[in-house]
Parts: C-alpha cells; structure tokens; sequence
C-alpha cells in the first residue's frame, strides 16, 4: 500500500507540472499556484497529504485554468530558497505552504510571492505571508465568550514554561479574560506534579481530610459513618480557589497536566476544564480517568466529512492539517474567480466571512481569525456545544 501511495504521488508531481507546462502557452488566463511542502524526509507524510487534499480541492472546483507547481521543501533552508526562486522563475505568485514557520524571515526576502502557510503560530500576517493555520487567537476568542455565558468567576489559565510561552502570554493578555490568572508550568513531569499540588493547596486539603476521616471514625452515628465512607474514597477535602481552568497544550502535555489534576482531586465534577490545540484525539481517556472537558475547535461534521473523503479516494486517512490546505485553495480560486487581482497579502483582506470545510474565517485588518465551535469530549464522544 505504501509502495503505491508513492507512485502515486511521484504521478501527481509529474502530472502537475507537465500538464502545466504543455498549456500555459496557449492560455494567458491561468491560475498558478505553487506548493511548498516536504515530499521527502521525516515529514514527507504531511507533505503527500497536503498535496492530495490540493488534489481533491481540484476536483471539487472542476476549472481547467488552475494550475498547480509543487516544489519540495524538505527540511532544509537552501531546498525552501530554491523552490521559491523556481517559483519566481516559473511565474508563479501565490504559494500554498510552507508547513511551519521556522523559515519565515528567509520568506520574507521573496517579496514577490505571497505565501499561505499551513502553521498556526501567528494570526497576524507578516509582509508577504499569511498563516492559515488554527491560530491561538481565534481559539482564545473562542474559550472566552464560552466561559462568561457559563459565568465562571475565576478562571486559571495553564501553559508550559518553554519557547513559545511568551507568545501564548503575549495573545492571553490581549485577548482580556477578567478574573483570571496565568500559571505557567514545567515540561518535567515530576516537577509539574509539585507544581499542580502547589496550584490546587493539594497538601493542606489533604490534611483536612485526614483530619475530617479521624473525627468521623470515632463515631457510630449513621450519618457519621455515611460521611466517612464517602470521604475514603477521596483524596483531599476542601475546594480549590479557582472554578475554571485553561490549559494550553496538546499530546503528552496536556496529558500529563489532567492526570496532575486528577491526581490531587481536580476533576471535571466539580471544576470546568477546558483544552486548546485539541484536534479531535479520544486517546487522551486512555491517559488520564478525567472523562469530560471542552474544546474550541474546527466543524467536527466537516472534519469527517473530509476524512472519509480522503480515505474513500487514497485508502488511508490524512495529517490533521491537510483540511487546511483544502480550504485554502478555495480561498484563492474565490478571489481569482470574481476578478480580484492577488498582488499581495492586502488582497486577500476581505470583508467577507469565508464558509470553509474547518469552519468560517475572516481575513480582515492583516488578520486571520476563525470561527471556531465548542466541543464536549464525554462518554467517548464528541458533543458539539450551543454558544
């Protein structure tokens, strides 16, 4: 199955450019669009399915006058350097990728090309490149205005102390949550634990109910007894001074941070837990006993929608990003098709809300920001929320 993913991608690249080469001479009216993303290397799986989730969107819009120029980015500087000067070579303007952001600054020289990146480490767009990826912003909007309509007054909000903290601090702070407080926290395991102890008063809580369990073992009263085994089944007394907590994380961080909570008594039974950068992963129940927490995210129908689509097509399921890419070539051919010029990024501020497969997202004032809806991970499903 491999072997023949393979060969099929090596068609589409082949196909791609010769078909464009064999017209473009014969139709001025023609769509160029370049694509950056890793066809080699480690990540050469995220670069097929961004390249075949292209290939579907093609379909879809069923115009002969898009043509598509995929360049491999492989992991290197002087790889993505040279693509972006065969782009400029080959005519082309408009460039879906790269995949990250870690080249943003070299970009940044090809003044020339716009770029649509598929990361999501920036809402704002820079000079000449525009990240389409689920941004923090759009998922902090998202999280704020779902935590006043359930009046939580006092609100924690959890991120790791590590590269990109300053930029989550940065976006918490602009956004504005009233009441809140930040909490920054270890990547180290053992001393995240300490820290959530520290966090929740887990020691002084645990002594209360040491204390509590005493007193009532000295009784035979019904109620006493009701109360004790009730207690023993606990691991503190006492509630913790906040109502609701944010953790900004994903995979094996936020993983570890709900089975911190768990571990001192802080469950979703009592507490409001609510995660970012969570794409629809249920492996997180076999982690951690917190059963039920809330996430801001793209459209869940759409989302399977597409994956079914793509599995139907190329007999697997694709990178989780790869519906990105999907919307974002319908982005560029709706502005093409209604005779809108793209010279640069400012071409692409629109004051209409764009309907895509992640959801609806508008570029307005040099910024991408997604509608995104509440999702309830409970009793293994996901249960789309009322705003």
């Amino acid at each position: 199955m491999k072997k023949t993913l393979s060969i099929f991608l090596s068609y589409l690249l082949i196909t791609f450019n010769s078909f464009v080469f064999a017209i473009e001479n014969n139709n001025k009216d023609i769509l160029k669009i370049g694509v950056l993303a890793p066809f080699s290397g480690e990540l050469k799986f995220i670069g097929e399915t961004i390249l075949y989730s292209i290939n579907l969107a093609l379909h879809d819009i069923n115009d002969n006058s898009i043509k598509i120029y995929p360049k491999d980015s492989g992991s290197k500087k002087e790889k993505i350097l040279s693509a972006c000067k065969d782009f400029q070579s080959q005519g082309v303007k408009i460039v879906i990728g790269p995949v990250d952001s870690k080249f943003v600054n070299d970009l940044k020289e090809f003044d020339d090309l716009v770029f649509l990146s598929l990361s999501n480490m920036n809402s704002i767009i820079q000079k000449n490149i525009i990240m389409m990826g689920i941004n923090l912003e759009s998922q902090l909007l998202a999280i704020k205005k779902f935590i006043e309509k359930q009046e939580k007054k006092k609100t924690v909000i959890l991120y790791p102390d590590d590269k990109n903290s300053k930029h989550i601090g940065k976006k918490i702070k602009q956004i504005g949550f009233n009441n809140s407080r930040i909490f920054k926290y270890s990547k180290d395991s053992e001393v995240l634990t300490g820290q959530i102890e520290k966090l929740t008063n887990y020691k002084q809580r645990k002594i209360n109910l040491e204390a509590r369990i005493k007193i009532l073992e000295k009784s035979d009263l019904p109620k006493d007894v009701r109360e004790l085994n009730q207690l023993k089944q606990k691991y503190t007394l006492g509630n913790v001074n906040f109502d609701s907590v944010i953790i900004i994380d994903f995979d094996d961080g936020l993983k570890s941070v709900l089975t911190s909570l768990e571990y001192t008594d802080v469950t979703e039974k009592n507490i409001l837990i609510i995660t970012a950068n969570q794409w629809f992963d249920d492996s997180i129940l076999t982690e951690t006993s917190i059963k039920k927490f809330y996430f801001p995210s793209i459209n869940l129908k759409n989302y399977i929608s597409f994956n079914k689509k793509f599995f139907k097509t190329y007999g697997y399921y694709p990178n989780e990003i790869s519906i990105i890419s999907y919307d974002i070539l319908g982005l560029i051919y709706y502005l093409w098709k209604n005779e809108n010029p793209i010279r640069s990024v400012n071409d692409f501020n629109i004051k209409n809300e764009i309907k895509g497969k992640i959801g609806n997202f508008k570029i307005f004032e040099n910024k991408v920001i997604q509608t995104l809806e509440i999702y309830t991970l409970e009793e293994n499903k996901f249960i789309k929320n009322k705003l």
